[in-house]
């Protein structure tokens, strides 16, 4: 039986972020975990936590952890508490806080490194600065919500790959895909 670790990563995920930067609300989470995905994914063809993202007007949104917010499952209840609460403005802020350290068991030392220079070098950076990060040109963001007009749309993994490089991954991630689905079958 193969065994999925998306939701432990998430969780852990969550939990380094906040406790290795500051400022670390909701749309924060959302860029840093979004970088986090699409880096590694560009990377080696996978992502780390499982989340898909869509292009909205402020960022990419991983929709289903945004839906989960206000009632998350008790896999991440257990790891994080995750208090919603409305801001003066009519906006919702997030608060996070970790219920259990961190547990780096379960990402790989490609993984940890690059949430590691992403909590670095964005450690005391506030979200509109980083929605300013996600919006860049030929980003997939940008790619999916100003180029191709589909806002709300899922925003492709495969728009993190370079475009020299773009045939050949995507190559080994169906031969890696066939690999995995031989064994979940």
């Amino acid at each position: 039986m193969l065994i999925d670790y998306s939701r432990d990563k998430l969780a852990n995920a969550i939990i380094y972020f906040a406790e290795n930067t500051k400022y670390c609300k909701k749309i924060k989470l959302y860029k840093l975990l979004y970088m986090l995905d699409f880096e590694h994914y560009a990377e080696i063809g996978r992502n780390v936590t499982g989340l898909e993202y869509y292009a909205w007007p402020n960022g990419p949104v991983p929709k289903d952890l945004h839906n989960e917010l206000e009632n998350p499952k008790p896999d991440i209840a257990e790891k994080v508490k995750l208090d919603l609460s409305l801001m003066n403005n009519g906006n919702t802020t997030l608060d996070i806080t970790p219920r259990q350290k961190f547990d780096p068991s379960h990402f790989s030392r490609r993984e940890l490194r690059i949430m590691k220079r992403l909590a670095d070098e964005f450690k005391f950076t506030l979200a509109d600065k980083m929605i300013i990060e996600t919006h860049l040109e030929n980003k997939p963001w940008h790619q999916i919500f100003e180029v191709q007009g589909r806002k709300q749309d899922l925003i492709p993994y495969e728009l993190a790959l370079k475009s020299q490089e773009k045939e050949l991954m995507l190559e080994h991630i169906r031969e890696s895909e066939e690999f995995w689905n031989h064994y979940r079958a």
